[in-house]
Formats: C-alpha cells, structure tokens, sequence
C-alpha cells in the first residue's frame, strides 16, 4: 500500500503513442525561442550525433534547459516537476531500486495508487525501465525534471548505500583494503625485521651495508635495464603490426563521452578549469563533464555555487560514509551516474588540446575490442617557473614522450597516469572500476586491465598541467606514488604464480622493475651515493666483504646510470617546444635527491596509514 499522504491526483494516463502532436523543435519555433534554420542546423547535426534534439540546441547555446524541458511535458501530456521544490520522500527509495534509477537516469517520485510517478528527462526511454521491471512493475507516468536535481535526489534517496558500493567495487583479493601491518602478525614481522637489522649493524655493519648494496645494485640493473631496452625500441623499433583484425571504421553517430574530474579543496580553479574544457571542439551535446566533490568538501561547493557551470557541466557530490576520502572512491561513485560509452578521467589544473577527445573516439573506432583504455600525454604549462618545475618536466618528458613509449612497443604493461586516460564503458565497469582504497589507483587499474588480457595504448594528444615547483609538496605528491606502488605491488604479489600466468614472463619482469625497483632505488639511493667516495680516493666499506676488485666496477655501473638518465632527459626535451630545458637535465640527480625522502615517508605511511591520501596543492 502507498502512503496516503504522497498520493496526489492523477494526470491523464498517457502512452509513448498518445503524445501532443507538435514535437519539441516545432514548439520551440513556434513559441520564438529558435529560429528555424537553429531547428534545421540541430536537426542535421542529430543524424551524426547520438543525443536527443532539445540537448543540442541547449549545448549549442540556442534555448535554456527549463525551455525544452518544459516543451517536452507539453509533448508528452506529463506534468513539469521542480524536485528542489518537491523533492521526493524519503520513503520513495522503496520504489526502485538505486540501479535501476542510475541506469535510467530517473527517480521515483510519487506513487498514486499502484501508478509511479518517475521524473526524469527522457521520457520517450520509460519503456525501457518498463521492460526491466517486467510484470512486477506495475504502472508508470512520467514527470518531467531537470537532469541535475534528478541526480541530486538519486543522491539523497541512496547515498549512503551507493557510497559503500563505491568502496567495495574491485574484489577481496584485488584490493588493498585488507592490508594493515597494525595486526598482531603485521607488528610480529616488523619487530622481527627491525631487531635482525639493528642486531646486524651491531653485530657485521660492513655485511649488512654489502646487503643493502647488493639489493641496491640489483634493482638498479633492472630499472636501467627497462630503461635502455625502451629507449632503444622508441628510437629504433617499428609500431609492430596489429594482430587482432580491426573492425571497420563507422563513427557515423559520435558517441556520448563522459568525463569525470576529481575536485577537492579547489578554492580558485572552477572558472579556470571551464575556460579550458570549454576549448574542447567535441559536440557538446555529447560532452558529459562530471565535477565530483566530497559532500564534506564546502571549499569547492561553496566556489561551485558561485560559478556559472555549462549545460554540459554536472556536479556529483559523493556523501561522507566516515571511512576513507580517496580520488578512487569519489570515481566509483561518480561512474555510476556518468551518462557515455567512453569514460575519462582529467584532474582539475588540466588543460587538455582542443581535439583531444575527438582522437580518443577515432580511436577507438579504429581499435579492436581488446584495447580496453587510451592513454594520452602529459606535459606542463609552468615549466619555467623554477628549477624544481623544470626538473619535473624534464623527468615527466622522458617518462611520456621515451619511456613509455617504448615499454609500449616491448609488449609491457603499461601503469596508467591518474589523468587523461579514457576507457570503454563495459570493460571498466566489468573490473569493478577503481580500487578506493589504493593512493596510485591508477597503476593498479593498468595492471588488472592486463591480467584480464585487455591492453592500454598510447595516443598522440597532450594534456597540460601544472607541475609540482615547490619542495615538500613535490615530497607528499612523489610518496603517495610510491607508496601506491608497493602497495600495488604487493598485492598483486600475494600470488606471484597466478600473475605470472595471467600475463607471462616478460611482463611479470616488467612489473618487478616498474614498481618493485622503482621504490627500492629511491630507498637505496644513500646507498648508492656511497659510492661517491671512491672518487675522492676513500675506501668503500664493502672493500672488507667483496674485495677491492669489486667496488670500481660497481661506482662504474653507478656513474653510467646517472649519465643514462641525464642522457634520456637531454633526448626528451630536445623538440623544439622543450629545447630550452636541455641543460636541466644535468640537475636530475640533485633533483633526485628529493626521492629518497619521500620514499621514506612512503614506507612510514605504509605501515601506519596505507590509505591516506596526501592531496597535492596546485596554484
């Protein structure tokens, strides 16, 4: 039984067949709001576009929202809700469930009798919830309501429930969110390694220093060794031929492209961050920007209730569930509620190129169905600003534009950066998104992608953004990484035999030097430094365990690296574009130095606070 006190008079039942003669465009014209040849232009675009009339000439600044929703409840004989106004009762949520409402972007708003009014915008797609509900769905009538409060009320309706969902997505033995050293076996082990090491120092200092050297020199042969075999494959190997049969290329409809971009603490960048995605040349009917913020976030809410946002801008609040704030999480949850086949991800300073998700599209199109993700190039608009900011560039264009690239062409897989990277739908969405738990979700995300035999591949379109310039920021940011890494790393690990089979002996080496060695460099770079002191003639400690014939063919494999990494950033900044950051790569290993600290942050946080993430400060 329906609550009395929500029944409400009913409107004249209507079918998809009994409707007012006049369409929307036709009404448009008629009550002055458009010019015929706006109806014409919109009309010819909706045969190359997948998105309703009223939407494309909302996007294309001709008509108000309000306007064409309006004429829409004039088309269907349906009544035009204001749920800000008369949002739905609580008690509502009984009526469908947060699925449903999410796929069909709709929401129950009220019942008379064994009827359900549901608002929503599309009413012409109600007959598609009828077929989900099936004979125990009773009668429904459309309401017509805006877009947002819809999203608004689904939110008040089933937060709670929705955001616990956003935490639980990836499953048990993906996830990081059982990891903790703070258990009776996670301190055993930690005492236990503490007390051998400090024994150690007391009892042989010169073997555990050989120890640490070993380990040291071991990760560094396999982080060069990545390094030179991707160098050598941009520079001399061929893009290998496709072997799985490309389908043809058909992007007669574009398809709807949603992208979601993470806010949090952002007390000036809104109106910035509009005036560089409106530069986007993509239809902008089929352009769905999704701003995610944390419901505890009244910085940005309060900056966002002051910004004028685009008819192609929705803001997603995810509610507080007192567990975890993480970009993952705030992901997960928001996915549900993007509108696209293609789902993206920018960061809030990015200044993606104008035809960037044109690229993405075309892509693909041309793609087969194993390609699963696409990821672009980062590059940044600050570069000059001071040493630290050319440094990072000059580090993240031999990363982008030499490295990757070539790990690209030697079959590896590929780590994901948190931003510009654009996935289909259904593969996302069959992985479980994002793990919330992980503070380098993005690397972990790659490597699932891989073990599912999916692959991601590079695309040549850029994205710019601010690069870190100032010390300690650089040290939270570049810890969070790294201790995303080796929390990657270990669980992928906890079975290291399955990994191997699911993705075969070269990547499984490829992650061992991408994550395994990569942190094990910067914690060893002390170490490493220590071979500096044979240039001034001292004697190295490990001359008492391995000899002395051992210690100058070690400072030499040291001295090469360094000038393997000042050489890889000499090539990535030589275009024209970069030319003037050339002699910066010489700072790299001062620039370096900075790692070491953070990775030992990294291992602190590790063990006491796996999940916190540590914001990085723009602007």
């Amino acid at each position: 039984m329906s609550d009395p006190q929500l029944r409400l008079s009913a409107p004249r039942p209507v079918s998809r067949h009994d409707r007012a003669a006049t369409p929307v465009g036709r009404q448009l014209v008629n009550a002055g709001l458009i010019s015929q040849t706006h109806l014409l232009e919109a009309l010819a675009m909706q045969r190359s576009i997948d998105a309703p009339l009223g939407e494309i000439l909302v996007a294309q600044g001709h008509v108000a929202r309000d306007d064409v929703l309006l004429a829409i409840a004039l088309q269907y004989d349906a009544e035009r809700v204001d749920l800000d106004v008369d949002p739905p009762s609580p008690l509502m949520a009984a009526a469908l469930s947060a699925d449903l409402c999410q796929r069909h972007r709709v929401v129950p708003w009220r019942w008379i009798g064994t009827t359900l009014l549901v608002a929503t915008s599309r009413p012409d797609q109600l007959d598609a919830l009828r077929a989900d509900l099936g004979s125990a769905g009773g009668d429904l009538l459309p309401v017509i309501a805006d877009d947002d409060q819809i999203i608004q009320a689904t939110t008040s309706l089933f937060g709670p429930l929705l955001a616990q969902r956003a935490v639980t997505k990836v499953a048990d033995d993906l996830s990081c969110r059982n990891w903790s050293l703070n258990t009776v076996t996670g301190r055993f082990w930690l005492l236990a390694v503490a007390a051998a090491t400090l024994l150690g120092l007391v009892l042989a200092p010169a073997w555990v220093l050989t120890v640490l050297v070993g380990w040291g020199v071991l990760t560094l042969l396999m982080t060069t060794t990545l390094k030179t075999c991707a160098l050598i494959a941009q520079i001399t190997v061929r893009t290998p031929s496709k072997v799985e049969p490309l389908p043809p290329v058909s992007i007669a409809r574009k398809p709807r492209v949603s992208v979601m971009v993470p806010l949090f603490k952002e007390e000036r960048i809104a109106e910035a961050l509009i005036e560089r995605l409106a530069r986007i040349t993509y239809p902008k009917a089929l352009l769905d920007v999704i701003l995610v913020l944390e419901a505890k976030d009244t910085v940005t809410r309060a900056t966002l209730a002051r910004t004028n946002l685009p008819t192609w801008m929705h803001v997603i609040e995810v509610p507080d569930d007192g567990e975890i704030t993480t970009k993952p999480r705030a992901l997960n949850y928001a996915l549900d509620f993007c509108r696209g086949d293609i789902i993206g991800v920018w960061d809030a300073e990015d200044a993606p190129e104008p035809d960037q998700l044109d690229k993405v599209v075309t892509h693909f199109a041309q793609a087969g169905p194993k390609v699963a993700c696409v990821q672009g190039i980062l590059d940044y608009y600050n570069a000059k600003q001071n040493w630290l900011a050319c440094c990072f560039t000059v580090e993240y264009a031999a990363w982008w534009r030499l490295i990757l690239p070539g790990v690209e062409r030697l079959g590896l897989v590929l780590p994901l950066g948190g931003t510009t990277l654009f996935f289909r739908r259904k593969v996302l969405e069959d992985l479980g998104g994002w793990d919330a738990h992980n503070v380098t979700e993005d690397a972990d995300l790659g490597i699932r992608l891989a073990r599912q035999g999916y692959t991601t591949e590079l695309i040549p379109t850029v994205t710019y953004e601010e690069a870190n310039c100032r010390a300690w920021p650089w040290v939270k940011q570049r810890s969070r990484w790294l201790k995303g890494f080796l929390i990657t790393y270990f669980v992928h690990m906890r079975n290291p035999v399955q990994l191997w089979r699911d993705l075969g002996f070269k990547r499984f080496m490829g992650i061992q030097a991408m994550l395994l060695a990569t942190v094990s460099q910067f914690a060893a770079l002390p170490v490493l430094w220590s071979f500096w002191m044979t240039t001034f003639g001292l004697s190295h400690p490990t001359v008492a365990t391995l000899g002395a014939s051992i210690v100058w063919p070690l400072a030499a494999l040291f001295l090469f690296t360094e000038v393997l990494s000042v050489l890889i950033g000499m090539l990535a900044v030589s275009d024209r574009e970069h030319r003037h950051l050339i002699p910066w790569a010489l700072a790299l290993p001062i620039y370096f130095t900075l790692g070491a600290l953070a990775c030992y942050k990294a291992l602190y946080e590790m063990m006491l606070d796996p999940f916190y993430w540590d914001k990085t400060q723009h602007g």
